[in-house]
């Protein structure tokens, strides 16, 4: 880490100049992690004049673990053929959708492993069948390694594959398997979709008319130089199509992975905290940076909203990846409603595409919340 005063870059930034990749790289090795916090904050102030952070109610369906390609960062997936490899069926996964809609939920978060069977067909006829049956509801589905596969197995570009998912009833796509926009490090640690690979689908994800995230996770053997390319990279993007809605960086989690066991040191709060605000001084483009207090914890996560972020991400109603590799954090609509007025804002549920959402539930849950807050103080301070 550098001494070196970062007044100067933090002072050219809030006076409205475009931070340099040299100056990104000099804030992500200084100590001085509260006087960058508080610039991210004023930024994300000036952005969100209004005091408001957002969450959503969704969950995440991973629809099967199969998956043909190996991650030494991965602790979920499951190699072709092993006995504990599934596919949900359409009658489990309707069942999941139905509890999320009981729950307030507007979409749901659908992934999967790289299944070496699935075609192009398979995905049009579960989007359009759940389409039909749900025509309200938000399908985030699909991680740009997910199109890339189906595009080694149908033989077609990736604008066709999004165009033809898009009419099959897909709403907006995640950002996952980003980890790393940097084959220095994807090669070491992967053997899915390359940088330009994860690039290119998104630029034609943008293209055909999809929103989608950015997402990275970092501390899997990168370096400052190797975070710097991969902000520089979704930075590039969203000057070119615009289509990115927000950017979510975490730590990699390392429990019950083969990599967690050959890295030795793991990334801190501070660590978090740091690339947090810095990815909101650099990434002037994006209109969102999400907090993932589902990885860092809700505690952290709270503390993000001062450091930059103004969404609170998802209730997570369920979640199997990076549960299975060790973040085990929970939290339900009224646990983050609590954490977000207790970090000075107002809580606000909105869709998949930021859009508010007014429930009536969410107001009465507000008028009742004098014991809630008692509650939830306790169980705080166990």
């Amino acid at each position: 880490m550098t001494t070196t005063d970062i007044q100067p870059i933090l002072d050219r930034v809030l006076a409205g100049g475009r931070m340099t990749p040299e100056e990104c790289g000099t804030l992500l090795e200084s100590f001085d992690v509260a006087r960058t916090g508080v610039a991210a904050d004023e930024v994300r102030r000036r952005k969100h004049p209004g005091g408001v952070v957002t969450y959503i109610i969704d969950r995440n369906i991973n629809y099967t673990n199969v998956c043909n390609v190996v991650c030494t960062f991965c602790a979920f997936y499951r190699r072709p053929g092993k006995p504990d490899t599934y596919v949900r069926t359409l009658e489990d996964i309707c069942q999941r959708i139905d509890e999320t809609i009981a729950l307030g939920g507007t979409g749901v978060l659908m992934q999967g492993g790289l299944h070496p069977d699935f075609g192009i067909e398979w995905y049009e006829d579960l989007l359009r069948t759940l389409h039909a049956k749900y025509p309200d509801f938000q399908l985030h589905c699909f991680s740009p390694p997910e199109i890339h596969n189906i595009h080694l197995i149908s033989q077609l570009s990736y604008e066709e594959i999004l165009q033809r998912l898009k009419e099959a009833g897909l709403y907006s796509m995640p950002g996952g398997g980003g980890e790393i926009l940097d084959d220095e490090v994807r090669k070491r640690v992967s053997t899915k979709c390359t940088t330009d690979e994860w690039l290119s689908v998104m630029r034609a994800a943008h293209r055909v008319g999809l929103r989608t995230t950015a997402t990275m996770m970092f501390g899997i053997g990168d370096s400052t130089v190797h975070r710097v390319r991969h902000l520089q990279r979704i930075r590039d993007l969203q000057d070119e199509t615009g289509g990115f809605t927000a950017f979510i960086p975490w730590t990699f989690q390392r429990e019950n992975t083969a990599l967690g066991r050959k890295i030795k040191e793991e990334l801190t709060g501070m660590d978090y905290l740091r690339m947090l605000a810095v990815s909101r001084l650099f990434l002037d483009n994006v209109e969102h940076i999400q907090s993932s207090w589902l990885t860092q914890g809700l505690r952290l996560g709270q503390v993000a909203l001062r450091f930059g972020a103004d969404d609170m991400g998802s209730i997570m109603i369920e979640e199997n990846v990076v549960s299975a590799a060790g973040a085990h954090n929970e939290a339900d609509e009224k646990t983050l409603r609590y954490l977000i007025r207790e970090a000075g804002f107002r809580p606000q549920q909105r869709d998949i595409l930021y859009r508010h959402v007014n429930r009536e539930e969410s107001v009465k849950q507000d008028a009742s919340d004098s014991a809630t807050l008692r509650e939830l103080s306790v169980a705080f301070a166990d």
